[in-house]
């Protein structure tokens, strides 16, 4: 029997992607572990490797192909001993992605009950594209003619809040309603339903009456790294309750350090940056305030073991957080070597997926940018991120004298439903200790 390879999730928020370029044509033989293409998701450009073995009888989405959907067939590959026409011509046979549907619907359906915030990217994800409707959609009545494509996500969330699915036009693949379109038709802004809805009406602008304007501009599509971006912080800022807290460090004795040990590690080739210094000391005042290194989820509160460090990084297109994992625990030359690597493979677009999930705690440095204070939007479903200035001579006192002194100013925003003021200030106070005291970081 012919299997279809459908499109990944190769990350907890991708609902689509790019198929870049296919590594392999039709008529060749692929075994489990042979890489199949190259996918833009909306974090990074990753290898699609093969779980099975056969030969690629047909390839159906064409490299270069934008906005294809997770489960959404994009070759066909015949099984061993099976004849690769036959199996090319079973492309409009039904997909297997029903036979995995029961479980997306559980994870769905948790996410409706729960309420839960960024781990709803996770179960969003898993939704599959343009597949036969199941059964259980059948409760949402049908007034118009003919059948309502929509998620079961849609048909849920449409039969708890009353929304009428005829009347909407879905902005999904072949005019299918989603989750987006549920939540627009509650808010009064969904579209009406057209008697013939042209095809490309769910990427019709929404602003209004921007021709009436003489000024000269350029409309760019979205990515869907942008589009994860603007999805997620708007989630945060609209849910999480920020609370901002800020203090002025000072540098001298950390950067004396920073030269000492760089010219100690230059035969091995490393060389330690200020943000370097900043990851390892917000892990080990996460260690020493382990109140504040938590992820708040609706009725839980999630205490980690582990301080894992997220870094931003500016990409061309937009951000991604490379972690540093176990960032207490490993010594500055390793975090270092580590965090020019991930740098380095975050501006390709060749992180690996578990390089840049997770994480406990974010740190954002706008120094290098001679930016001297901003605050942060925390990245969910983390309660906290540290946003870092630019160090800079400043009047200071130091011992009831008046002299010059590098300060930097550093501001935490923490979620407040997780973290109280008073326990994010014991954070920054530990924080600017060690920044202040950094032999600390070396014992």
């Amino acid at each position: 029997m012919p299997i279809n390879l459908q499109m990944p999730a190769l990350s907890p928020t991708m609902e689509e992607g790019t198929l870049a370029k296919w590594l392999v044509k039709e008529g060749d033989e692929v075994a489990s572990g042979d890489l199949l293409a190259e996918i833009e998701t909306d974090k990074a450009t990753m290898e699609f490797e093969a779980v099975d073995e056969g030969t690629i009888a047909k390839i159906v989405i064409a490299e270069g192909t934008d906005n294809v959907q997770v489960g959404e067939v994009i070759a066909i590959i015949a099984e061993e001993g099976e004849d690769v026409g036959d199996a090319a011509s079973a492309e409009a046979a039904p997909a297997p992605a029903p036979k995995a549907a029961p479980a997306p619907a559980k994870e769905e359906r948790r996410q409706v009950d729960e309420g839960s915030n960024a781990l709803g990217d996770n179960n969003r994800k898993a939704e599959p594209a343009p597949a036969p409707a199941s059964a259980p959609a059948a409760k949402v009545p049908q007034t118009g003619p003919g059948r309502v494509k929509a998620s079961p996500l849609a048909r849920r969330l449409a039969e708890q809040k009353g929304v009428d699915l005829s009347a909407i036009a879905g902005s999904g693949p072949n005019g299918r309603i989603i989750k987006a379109d549920i939540d627009a038709a509650e808010g009064g802004t969904a579209p009406v339903k057209a008697a013939a809805p042209a095809p490309t009406a769910a990427a019709a602008p929404a602003p209004v009456a921007l021709g009436e304007h003489d000024i000269p501009h350029a409309d760019e599509k979205l990515s869907g790294m942008r589009k994860t971006i603007a999805r997620r912080l708007s989630q945060s800022m609209q849910e999480a309750p920020h609370i901002y807290l800020t203090v002025d460090c000072q540098l001298d004795a950390l950067l004396d350090l920073r030269k000492q040990l760089n010219e100690s590690l230059e035969a091995r080739g490393v060389k330690l940056s200020v943000n370097d210094m900043l990851i390892k000391a917000l892990a080990i005042a996460l260690e020493q305030v382990p109140d504040c290194n938590v992820s708040f989820l609706g009725d839980t509160l999630r205490r980690y073991q582990r301080q894992d460090i997220s870094v931003a990084v500016s990409i061309p297109g937009g951000l991604i957080t490379p972690v540093i994992t176990d960032a207490t625990n490993k010594p500055l030359s390793k975090i270092a070597t580590e965090m020019k690597d991930l740098a380095s493979r975050a501006q390709e677009g060749k992180l690996k997926m578990h390089e840049y999930q997770g994480g406990t705690a974010s740190i954002s440095n706008m120094g290098m940018m001679g930016i001297k204070h901003f605050t942060a939007v925390i990245n969910p479903p983390q309660s906290m991120i540290l946003a870092v200035g630019a160090g800079e001579k400043r009047p200071h006192v130091v011992d009831g004298a008046l002299t010059t002194a590098t300060m930097m100013t550093v501001t935490g925003s923490f979620d407040h439903r997780a973290i109280d003021g008073a326990d994010g200030a014991k954070l920054l106070a530990a924080f600017k200790t060690l920044v202040e005291m950094p032999l600390g970081m070396l014992a």
